[in-house]
């Protein structure tokens, strides 16, 4: 996994002296909830999802650069669903201790300009339950534009069912807005 590195973080591979770090964030409600899991009880859930982690080659740890401290997690998967296109979709999850300070704007934007400018991207898609605004607040701020809401189409650790609200980036037009 490649290394990536902002002004103030250093996005990096999982490590299993991260565990301390990811249990202290996934543990409360409202890390977990806006991405759709279940908040780790214990430091076991928090190893089973952190070995998961450390096999996904692009799951990134968000380090601090300040004092080394994991405060979220960002990562690119297969966009199987857009056709022509050689797409990804990126997830993310940021501590709520550190809502609010432009972390995940930070890493977002360093994680697109890896996509587009080095994996050759064409396309990046992402999505978000309709009650998390600050996530589609983050898109926007990244470039992405709003595609469509996807109807009863996300599953919630507890058995709800959430719409997805879709945004998508284009390489072209990343690159357009660069000029």
């Amino acid at each position: 996994m490649k290394a990536l590195e902002t002004e103030r973080l250093l996005l990096r591979g999982w490590r299993r002296e991260d565990l301390d770090d990811l249990y202290e964030f996934a543990r409360y409600r409202d890390a977990g909830i806006l991405q759709g899991w279940k908040p780790h009880e214990n430091r076991e859930e928090s190893r089973e999802k952190l070995d998961a982690m450390i096999s996904d080659p692009e799951n990134w740890a968000i380090e601090l650069k300040e004092n080394g401290k994991v405060i979220g997690w960002i990562k690119m998967a297969p966009d199987e669903n857009r056709g022509k296109y050689y797409a990804k979709y990126v997830s993310y999850v940021l501590s709520k201790d550190y809502w609010g300070r432009g972390y995940m704007t930070e890493a977002l934007s360093r994680i697109i300009r890896y996509a587009f400018e080095e994996q050759k991207v064409d396309l990046l898609s992402a999505f978000h339950y309709p009650h998390n605004v600050r996530s589609g607040r983050v898109l926007e701020r990244c470039g992405f534009q709003y595609e469509t809401t996807l109807e009863k189409t996300q599953e919630h650790y507890d058995g709800q069912v959430f719409d997805a609200v879709c945004y998508s980036l284009l390489a072209k037009e990343y690159f357009e807005g660069r000029g």
